[in-house]
C-alpha cells in the first residue's frame, strides 16, 4: 500500500467475481467431413460411426519403421458426413448455444481446420444453404421478436456494459439521429439485399426457442472484428476514404471491464431489430475482411473473424407496461461466432512476401491456442497450477473468460478427406481430440426478479378489455367516472419497483406512499380540468340532429364505397397475381445476377492469375536467356583455360621426358664404364706367366671359389672358380641394369635376358 501511495496510484480493488458452479462440462468438439472435389481422387478419411472416424495413411506416407501403414481412429461428440445438411448441423451444434443466450448465458463457437476444409461455408453458408451464423440470428429474432424494446431504450457505453433509458428519452434520441441523417429514409432509397446473401434460410427451416421470458424486454447488438497479423481491426467502423492519401485502419486494444470480462475497446456495436438487418451488417463487414488467392484456396481467409451477438434483457415493471428503470436488473449475454483462419504450409500454398508473413502469424496464433489448451488440460488432469499464456495471442486473450467458466465452448473441426492434406489433418485431429478433455465450469443461472410473472399478458388483456367495453358501451367503464377520465388516469406515472423483505421496512413503504399520494394529486387535478369542460354539454345536445343527418349521408356513401371496394378487391386479386409473377421473375433475376457476379469474380481471378503467370513466364524467359549467355561465356572461358593448360602440360611432360632420358643415358654410361673396367681386370688376369694360386686346405677358414662372402660395406660378393662363369654373371648384371633403366638391349643381350633371367 505504501508503494502505491508513493507512486500516486491507489491500489486497485477488484469487484467480487460471479459465483461459479461446481459442475463442469467438457468442450464440445464436432467433426464435419467435406466432400471430395473430384470423384476419382484418393480419400484418406472414413466415417466409421456417428462419433468416430478413421484416418487411412495414403501411399508414400509410412509411419512405422517396418513400412506398414498405421490406421488411426478419432472420436468426437458427433461426426457429420459429407451428406449432412446445414440445418442438421445447426440443430446439434448452435441451437443449444442460442437457447442459452436467450436464458442469459454466454457461448463461444469457432470453426477450426486446414485451409480449404469448409470452415467459412460452415459458419456463413451460401444462398439457400445458410450456415450457423445466419440461422442463429434467425432463431434469436423469431424467439424475441414480439418482446423487443424500442430502439435506443437499451444503450451501450464504452465500458462493455448496457444502460437503460425511458421511452421518452429513446424517442428523443431517435428523432435526433434521424435529423442528423443527410438522406431521409424512404422506400425508394432503402438498400436492397445483396444477392449473395438473399434467401439464406428457407421458410420451413426456421427455428424458435422456448426459453423466452414474456415479462422481459429484449434488444440485440452486434459487432464484427478481425484479428490480422495479431492486430484487432473493427470491420464495421466507417472510415473516410481519401483517394489521394488513404488512411490505414486503426487497430483496437483489449481491455477488461469491471466484471473481469475481456472486450475490444472502441468497437462499434450496432443495434439491430431483425435477422435481415443483422445479417446485412455482417455482410457489410465481411466484404472488408482480408482474403487472398493461394494455390489451396482462391479466397483464403488471412485473418480470424469474430462476430459477437450481444443480447440485453430487462424485466418489465409491476404494471407490465414499461421496462424497469434499474440498471442492476439488466442481464447481458453474448454469443461469439469465430471463423479461424486455416493452418497452412507455405511450401504448398506457394506464398511469397506478405503471404509468408500472414501464414506465419496465422500458424503462430493457432500454435498459441494449442499451447493454452494443452496447459489447461495438464492443470486439470495432473493437478498442476501452470500459468496459461493467454496474452501471447489476441485470439486467446479475447476468449480467456470462456475457458475460465463464463460460458459454453464448442468447436467444429472441418476436414478435407483428400490425401494432400493428410499431414495437416493429422495434426488437427490430435489437437481436437486433446481439446475434448478440457473441462469448462458450467455458468450459473441468472437471478429472477421478485415481480409476479405474467405481467405483460395481464396488462395486454386489461387494455384489450378496456377497449372492448369502450367500443360496446360508448360510455364510461365506471358509472362514477367518464371514459375520457379513464383514459387520462391510464396515463398516470407508474409505481416504482418495490419488494418488501421486512414488515418494518422504513425505506420501501414511505417511498410507495409518496408515489401513491403523487398519483392521487395528479388524478384530482385531471378531474377538475374535466369538470370544467362540462359546460359544453348543452352545445352537444343541439348538435345531435345535425350529426344524425350527417350519419345518414355517411351511410349512403359507405354503401357506395363498399361497392367500389368489391371492385377493388377483384383488381387487387389481379394485382396480387401480377406481383407474384414479378416476385418470381425478380428472384430469378437475383439468381442470374448472383451467377453473373460469381462469374465476373472468377473471370477477374483468372485474369489476375493469367497476368501474374505471364509476368512470371517473361521473368523466367529473361532469366533463362541470361543463364544461356552466361553459359556460353563460361564455355568460351573454359575452352581457353583448357587449351592453355593442355599446352602447358605438354611442355612440362616433354621437359620431364627429356630430363629422364638424359638421366638414364648418364646411368648407362656409368654402367658401361664399370663394365669396361671389369672387363679390363678380367683380361689382365688371363695374361701368361702368372702362377696359379695354391689349393686351399679343407680346413682353411678362407672362403672358397663360388662361396658368398660379406664385404665391409655390408654387401655380398661371390667368388667364381673360372673366368667363363664370371663373364656370364657380368652379362646377366648388365641385362638387369639395362632393363631397370628402360633402355633398349642389344640382340645378344636380349636373347640372353630371355634364356638366363635371374634376380640381380
Amino acid at each position: 500500500f505504501i508503494y502505491f501511495y508513493r507512486k500516486g496510484k491507489p491500489p486497485r480493488r477488484h469487484p467480487p467475481k460471479k459465483p461459479s458452479s461446481n459442475q463442469t462440462d467438457p468442450v464440445g468438439v464436432y467433426c464435419r467431413v467435406r466432400p471430395l472435389g473430384a470423384e476419382d481422387e484418393e480419400c484418406c478419411i472414413e466415417v466409421i460411426s456417428s462419433t468416430t472416424i478413421q484416418m487411412h495413411t495414403p501411399e508414400g506416407f509410412k509411419t512405422n519403421r517396418n513400412g506398414e501403414y498405421k490406421e488411426t481412429q478419432y472420436s468426437f461428440k458427433k461426426v457429420f458426413g459429407v451428406s449432412v445438411s446445414q440445418m442438421e448441423l445447426f440443430e446439434h451444434v448452435a441451437k443449444p448455444l442460442v437457447d442459452d443466450l436467450i436464458r442469459g448465458k454466454n457461448g463461444l463457437l469457432f470453426t477450426y481446420g486446414v485451409t480449404g476444409s469448409g470452415k467459412t461455408f460452415t459458419m456463413t453458408g451460401s444462398p439457400g444453404q445458410g450456415g450457423l451464423l445466419p440461422r442463429s440470428l434467425d432463431m434469436i429474432f423469431n424467439s424475441i421478436g414480439p418482446y423487443q424494446a424500442k430502439r435506443y431504450v437499451f444503450k451501450t457505453d464504452e465500458k462493455n456494459s448496457i444502460e437503460i433509458q425511458t421511452e421518452v428519452d429513446a424517442l428523443l434520441e431517435r428523432q435526433r439521429r434521424d435529423n442528423n441523417l443527410s438522406v431521409p429514409k424512404t422506400p425508394s432509397t432503402r438498400l436492397k439485399a445483396d444477392p449473395e446473401i438473399a434467401d439464406m434460410i428457407k421458410p420451413e427451416e426456421t427455428s424458435k426457442s422456448d426459453g423466452v421470458d414474456d415479462d422481459s424486454s429484449y434488444s440485440v447488438f452486434v459487432s464484427y472484428v478481425e484479428i490480422y497479423n495479431n492486430y484487432i481491426y473493427d470491420l464495421l467502423e466507417e472510415t473516410q476514404e481519401d483517394a489521394i492519401k488513404p488512411k490505414p485502419p486503426q487497430s483496437k486494444i483489449l481491455r477488461e471491464d469491471q466484471n473481469h470480462i475481456m472486450y475490444v475497446a472502441g468497437c462499434l456495436e450496432v443495434e439491430v431489430k431483425s435477422a435481415e438487418e443483422a445479417f446485412q451488417v455482417f455482410w457489410r463487414g465481411q466484404k472488408k475482411r482480408k482474403v487472398a488467392n493461394t494455390r489451396l484456396n482462391r479466397e483464403s481467409s488471412r485473418s480470424h473473424s469474430v462476430f459477437i451477438i450481444k443480447l440485453a434483457q430487462a424485466p418489465l415493471d409491476a404494471d407490465g407496461d414499461n421496462v424497469l428503470q434499474d440498471k442492476n436488473q439488466i442481464s447481458v449475454s453474448q454469443l461469439c461466432l469465430v471463423d479461424l483462419a486455416g493452418s497452412e504450409r507455405t511450401g504448398r500454398t506457394g506464398a511469397e512476401g506478405t503471404r509468408i508473413r500472414e501464414a506465419g502469424n496465422i500458424n503462430q496464433s493457432l500454435l498459441n491456442l494449442r499451447t493454452c489448451i494443452e496447459i489447461l488440460r495438464e492443470n486439470q488432469m495432473c493437478g498442476t497450477n501452470k500459468m496459461v499464456p493467454y496474452r501471447d495471442s489476441k485470439i486467446t486473450h479475447l476468449f480467456k473468460n470462456y475457458f475460465d467458466g463464463e460460458g459454453k465452448v464448442r468447436m467444429v473441426v472441418c476436414v478435407n478427406p483428400k490425401t494432400d492434406d493428410y499431414e495437416e489433418t493429422l495434426l488437427v485431429m490430435r489437437f481436437a481430440e486433446m481439446t475434448q478433455e478440457v473441462e469448462v465450469a458450467r455458468p450459473v443461472d441468472r437471478p429472477i426478479c421478485g415481480f409476479t410473472p405474467g405481467r405483460r399478458h395481464r396488462n395486454q388483456a386489461f387494455k384489450d378489455e378496456l377497449s372492448r367495453r369502450l367500443e360496446e358501451r360508448g360510455g364510461p367503464i365506471d358509472p362514477d367516472m367518464p371514459p375520457a377520465a379513464n383514459t387520462l388516469i391510464l396515463s398516470l406515472p407508474s409505481l416504482p419497483s418495490c419488494e418488501l423483505t421486512d414488515p418494518h421496512d422504513d425505506i420501501t413503504l414511505p417511498r410507495l406512499i409518496e408515489a401513491l399520494k403523487n398519483r392521487q394529486r395528479i388524478k384530482q387535478m385531471l378531474m377538475k380540468d374535466y369538470n370544467k369542460i362540462g359546460v359544453c354539454s348543452h352545445f352537444t345536445n343541439m348538435m345531435k340532429p345535425v350529426l344524425q343527418e350527417l350519419d345518414t349521408s355517411l351511410i349512403s356513401k359507405d354503401n357506395f364505397i363498399q361497392e367500389q371496394n368489391g371492385k377493388l378487391i377483384e383488381k387487387d386479386k389481379i394485382i396480387q397475381g401480377n406481383k407474384a409473377e414479378i416476385e418470381r421473375l425478380e428472384k430469378k433475376t437475383k439468381m442470374q445476377e448472383h451467377k453473373i457476379d460469381i462469374l465476373q469474380k472468377t473471370t477477374k481471378i483468372f485474369e489476375d492469375d493469367k497476368r501474374s503467370l505471364q509476368h512470371e513466364l517473361e521473368t523466367r524467359e529473361q532469366r533463362l536467356q541470361r543463364e544461356l549467355s552466361e553459359k556460353r561465356r563460361m564455355e568460351q572461358r573454359m575452352h581457353g583455360v583448357i587449351s592453355d593448360t593442355q599446352f602447358k602440360w605438354e611442355k612440362e611432360c616433354e621437359r620431364r621426358v627429356n630430363a629422364l632420358q638424359l638421366e638414364m643415358q648418364n646411368k648407362l654410361w656409368v654402367k658401361d664404364e664399370k663394365l669396361k673396367q671389369l672387363k679390363a681386370i678380367v683380361t689382365e688376369s688371363k695374361t701368361p706367366g702368372r702362377p696359379e694360386p695354391p689349393p686351399q686346405h679343407p680346413q682353411d677358414p678362407r672362403p672358397q671359389r663360388g662361396d658368398v662372402i660379406k664385404t665391409r660395406g655390408g654387401g655380398q660378393a661371390v667368388q667364381f672358380t673360372d673366368i667363363e662363369t664370371l663373364k656370364q654373371e657380368l652379362t646377366t648384371c648388365s641385362v638387369a641394369v639395362a632393363m631397370r633403366a628402360g633402355s633398349n638391349l642389344g640382340p645378344g643381350l636380349e636373347h640372353h635376358a630371355v634364356t638366363k633371367r635371374r634376380k640381380p
